[in-house]
């Protein structure tokens, strides 16, 4: 059984597997893709929606318990979404 975590976007439960692990480096957040990186890490479903409201809320800043200035680098965003969502069949 894996491991539940509460995404800070949505505030809603999901297994670990199904979620992004976010953590602070000294100058912006980082994804963590394979959730190895030592510290404090915040989670969150690959949606924009869900990436969206956790910026908006603070709720990386107050997650990681680090100053709300610092962000996520240009394009780091986009990237990631596109790379975790599943992939258009048709």
């Amino acid at each position: 059984m894996d491991p539940v975590r509460t995404c800070v976007g949505c505030r809603m439960r999901a297994s670990r597997s199904a979620l992004l692990r976010v953590v602070a480096s000294p100058d912006a957040l980082i994804f963590d893709d394979r959730a190895v990186m030592p510290g404090r890490g915040a989670w969150v479903h690959p949606t924009r929606e869900c990436l969206e409201n956790a910026v908006r809320r603070r709720a990386f800043a107050r997650a990681l318990r680090v100053p709300a200035s610092i962000g996520f680098s240009e394009g780091a965003v986009s990237q990631t979404i596109e790379q975790h969502l599943p992939q258009n069949k048709g």
